[in-house]
This record gives structure tokens, sequence and C-alpha cells, in this order.
């Protein structure tokens, strides 16, 4: 994220008497854009349309921020750490449960304070479909999908060093998990089919899981 320097933007910043260097000032903007976001959605939105959804000044987003795409990009980096953040797998948890509990992470949480889960993801997938024409973001979104992926074969690769899964292709597996729980996200934000994420839930259980079992 750059941000910028000029001083004109520092004196207007600092004239109207909020802390434009804290960690703080910048979650305001950011939650801001989410609800701006929400809102009037990617195509339409404004840096306006931002500033009416903080009381901090409009000059504060321009000092943090060079223009409305350095924003998205820093938006879409915060959204993700958000959602990646909110897992918490315990430690002693057998290779089933962290499984099922990274799958039921990525179909139906996290939640927070403000805006469910779903509401998050409506904007997630907006910035999703644009990336197809952006190179930058469409990076961002590689490394993500990359990490849950990542994640699950990993599961999957512990799970057959200790015997409780079956010899199975880990990395394939990791794919076919993730690209289930990916179209059943898009069918429930796009299509509006609310029991997608619990269906894909009962047929990665009998489907997947279960085939995953070492039976001897």
């Amino acid at each position: 994220m750059s941000e910028s320097r000029s001083g004109s933007g520092r004196e207007s910043a600092e004239s109207s008497g909020e802390t434009v260097s804290s960690k703080d000032t910048k979650e305001v903007i950011l939650e801001a854009t989410f609800r701006a976001l929400s809102k009037h959605g990617y195509k339409d939105l404004r840096m306006r349309d931002i500033g009416e959804e903080m009381d901090l000044t409009r000059q504060v987003i321009h000092y943090h921020y060079d223009g409305k795409y350095d924003l998205m990009s820093s938006f879409l980096e915060h959204i993700i750490d958000q959602y990646e953040g909110s897992v918490v797998v315990d430690g002693d948890d057998d290779p089933r449960t962290e499984l099922r509990a990274r799958v039921d992470q990525c179909l139906f949480g996290p939640e927070f304070e403000e805006f469910s889960h779903w509401d998050r993801m409506k904007v997630y997938h907006e910035l999703y479909t644009q990336a197809q024409n952006d190179g930058d973001h469409r990076e961002v979104f590689n490394e993500h999908y990359e990490r849950i992926r990542g994640s699950i074969v990993e599961v999957v690769e512990e799970g057959i060093e200790e015997g409780v899964f079956r010899d199975v292709d880990a990395e394939r597996m990791g794919q076919l998990v993730t690209d289930v729980i990916h179209a059943a996200r898009g069918r429930r934000i796009s299509l509006g089919h609310e029991d997608a994420p619990e269906e894909a839930r009962k047929a990665i259980d009998e489907f997947i899981l279960e085939s995953l079992e070492r039976t001897e």
C-alpha cells in the first residue's frame, strides 16, 4: 500500500484534528469502504461515498491512499486478513476434526459484530469478479486461493501420515474440496441459493470425507 506524501495532504489531515498515522484511522477508513461498497457496488463507488460513511474528513482518505485503486487494493488485503485470521483450530484436534473445521469456516463463517459473513462475502465476490481484468488483484485472489487450498492439503497429508486417511493424492483432494467450497459460495451469492453451503457441506461429508477414511 502506498501513501501520499504531499505536504498539502498532511497539512489538511493534521488541521482537521485526526491522528492520520494511527492504525485505528486506517481501520475506520477500510470499514467505511466496506459499508460504501455494500451500498453502491464497486462500479459506482466514489471516494465521496466512503467519506460519507465515517466521521473523519475525506482528506484523511487521500492522505493514506493515492486514489480509489490504491484503496481497493488495501481493502482487499484487509478483508482477506480478517477472513484468514478468524479460523481457530485446536492443536490437539485430530485430522478429521481439523478438516471439518476448516471446511465449516470457509462455508459458514466467521461472523463479525457489524455485517454478517455473507455480507462480507458478497463484497469479496464482487471484487473477485473484477479480477479477470486486473492482474494485481487477480494475483491477490490467487494467493488467497492457494492458502485455502494449501491448508486443506496439509491436513489431508497429516491424516495420511497418521494412518487416519487413505493414501490419496493430497494435492488433488485439496483442489477438489476448495473448488466445491468456491462453487457453493458463488451459487449462494450470485444465484441466491441459500442452501448451497449446507448442501456442499453434506456432499463433502458423504462423498469426500467418508472416502478418505481408512477402512482397514
